[in-house]
């Protein structure tokens, strides 16, 4: 029995160590900013995550509707304005551009950024996959 506070007080001291020194800049709470990702983003990453996409859109140029609109130039392109698609009145309604503030908003909570669109999606948590995503959506756009 006179072992076991013997080792809780080693694992206790092991665990301090090898503990890196934080920059000044770094946040108090001793964890990495959200503004600096984990890994640069890349449309290469963004491929992948627009898998979980292709249940409802397509992204070949000229390519057709599905459930949701055709997203091949996406980026720049006018707010609810590919052609041949029933979009929602809330979507109508909301006007502007897809840049890249835009997209990035509407993907991490879509019907939160937008009530009464119909898509259907709880969005992109990660901020690094949204990145990604976008990055994607942008070299679809040429």
């Amino acid at each position: 029995m006179r072992l076991a506070p013997v080792l809780l007080a080693g694992a206790l001291l092991l665990a301090g160590c090898g503990k890196a020194d934080e920059p000044a800049d770094a946040p108090a709470t001793g964890e990495a900013s959200i503004d600096e990702p984990a890994v640069e983003p890349t449309a290469a990453m963004g491929e992948q995550i627009f898998k979980r996409c292709v249940a409802c859109h397509t992204i070949d140029k000229n390519g057709s509707n599905g459930i949701g609109p055709n997203l091949h130039g996406v980026v720049g392109r006018a707010v609810a304005s590919h052609p041949g698609f029933s979009y929602s009145g809330a979507m109508k309604n909301k006007g502007g551009v897809w840049d890249a503030a835009t997209l990035d908003a509407y993907l991490a909570a879509p019907m939160k950024a937008l009530p009464g669109t119909r898509m259907a999606f709880a969005g992109v948590n990660d901020a690094t996959d949204r990145k990604a995503l976008i990055l994607y959506l942008e070299s679809q756009s040429k």
